[in-house]
């Protein structure tokens, strides 16, 4: 019955964590439930796995509660079917908490140990590795829930996302132990914690990128199309018209509009749409992009593009880091039936490919990437160096009105964060919005409206310390804290 009992606080505490991320926002959350992981576990470090696990399971079930109405009321999956793949991901997500705390435990059974020096580095390793494992699924890693409120939010611009996380472990760390050690000990804690939250408010004021030409106006597209409603022949003609309209009634230097706004590929348009489309854009001297698929230079695949429209030459970024089950499909042979009860098109695109260059837009180069991409910063790195603007088009109706989009929202705030630059997000059915370099939002849209987003953005130069280093310092770090606690431990059980 105790095993029980802590099992079920371990689930409840993960899933308090749903409050820590946007659109509620309650950063000090994300600590204070780690550290109630870590008193849990510390009161059964023998089941110390399934603790952890317990946890997991009811965060990342909290956290990703909305993929249910995705695969349900939007894809149309029986609910017989949806349920069980709603468990399957965050069954596997958890695992990294279990294997986190199970670590911590091993490696030494000394508290100070345990939770400063071995939980923070394993908890981290388990945030990093399921952020590239299996193509990787990175949302809800605990440093998003620090951007941008948090003092921690400062060290995004110098060690990226995964810089925080650890921190927020290594905060929790310090709250457990600051009851459990001796007034020495908790001196030090303190004198420490207080010097890391400290440096994130000094941090917060650096400005690590400068300023590059005048500030431009831009809009940006919010169509409100229903995803049921998208990609129905019925509604092509009230889609092509919607986005039609908002770029003939917009005035700004620069336009973009949502993943997949015109739903047909690129050359099966209307005769003289798009013409029409570039001539309205000319007539502002607006540059103008949007999200429409189109077909690879050999035709046999498709790609998720963004597309220059307002360049006769057109060129596209093509997504590269795609959604596995919802932009391909992994063992068809396998779990290909499961598509016969979804309405899922377009489930099969191709890869765009690696370094490919930023859209020239008007006097800007502006890197683009597609929803999901914008999870894995890392991977940003490259294209933001090689632009001054970083942009995002998303189709979010397929998550209706769930945390979804705000969790979204939150994401490319850490990206702006990490690189220097101004966001911009042109989404279907939100959050569209205008993201500062410091992170913070400049503008954003109502959700579920059709709207035209206007504000200012300027163009940045230059480099953050993350994008110079990448994930590999604090990876490496993090290893290396775990050795060292492997070695503590090992002359420990040695000298008895």
């Amino acid at each position: 019955m105790r095993i029980l009992i802590l099992l079920l606080a371990a689930a409840l505490t993960g899933a308090l964590t749903l409050f820590a991320f946007a659109p509620y926002r309650l950063w000090w959350l994300m600590p204070l439930c780690l550290a109630a992981l870590i008193e849990l576990t510390q009161r059964e470090p023998r089941r110390a796995f399934w603790i952890g696990y317990a946890w997991g399971l009811g965060a990342y079930v909290s956290n990703f509660r909305w993929i249910y109405s995705s695969l349900h009321d939007i894809a149309g999956l029986p609910a017989w079917i949806a349920a069980p793949l709603v468990l399957l991901l965050p069954a596997y997500l958890a695992l990294y908490p279990g294997l986190a705390t199970w670590i911590a435990c091993r490696i030494d059974p000394r508290p100070g140990l345990r939770w400063l020096l071995a939980f923070p580095a394993a908890w981290e390793m388990g945030e990093w590795l399921r952020g590239w494992v299996m193509t990787g699924f990175p949302w809800a890693a605990a440093g998003y829930s620090q951007i941008t409120e948090s003092p921690l939010a400062g060290y995004a611009p110098v060690g990226g996302i995964h810089l925080v996380s650890y921190l927020v472990a290594l905060s929790a760390g310090a709250l457990v132990m600051l009851a459990r050690a001796g007034m020495r000990q908790r001196l030090a804690i303190a004198l420490a914690a207080a010097l890391v939250w400290g440096s994130g408010f000094w941090l917060r004021d650096i400005e690590w990128t400068a300023p590059l030409g005048k500030p431009i106006s831009v809009a940006l597209g919010q169509g409100n199309i229903a995803q049921e409603m998208k990609w129905s022949p019925e509604n092509l003609e009230n889609s092509l018209l919607t986005y039609y309209r908002q770029v003939a009634m917009t005035r700004a230097d620069l336009m973009i509009l949502p993943e997949t706004a015109l739903p047909l590929f690129l050359d099966d348009l209307p005769s003289g749409y798009l013409s029409m489309m570039r001539g309205e854009a000319s007539r502002s001297g607006m540059a103008l992009a949007s999200g429409v698929p189109r077909r690879t230079n050999d035709g046999r695949g498709y790609l998720n593009a963004v597309v220059a429209l307002s360049d006769p030459k057109m060129p596209y970024y093509a997504k590269d880091h795609l959604v596995p089950f919802g932009e391909f499909v992994p063992l068809p042979g396998l779990i290909g039936w499961i598509y016969q009860h979804m309405d899922m098109p377009l489930s099969g695109f191709s890869r765009g490919g690696a370094e490919q260059p930023p859209l020239t837009l008007g006097a800007h180069k502006v890197a683009f990437n597609v929803c999901y991409e914008d999870s894995f910063g890392e991977e940003l790195i490259g294209p933001a160096a090689r632009a001054d603007m970083l942009a995002n088009v998303s189709n979010l109706a397929w998550f209706g009105k769930s945390e979804a989009m705000s969790q979204h929202l939150q994401l490319s705030q850490a990206r702006a964060l990490e690189t220097g630059r101004y966001v911009l997000r042109a989404t279907n059915t939100g959050m569209t919005a205008i993201i500062r370099p410091d992170g913070e939002i400049s503008a954003v849209a109502a959700p579920f409206t059709a709207q035209v987003l206007t504000g200012f953005a300027q163009g940045r130069q230059g480099m953050t310390p993350y994008m110079r280093v990448g994930n590999l310092p604090v990876v490496v770090g993090c290893a290396v804290l775990l050795l060292l606690s492997l070695l503590a431990g090992w002359r420990r059980r040695g000298r008895h």
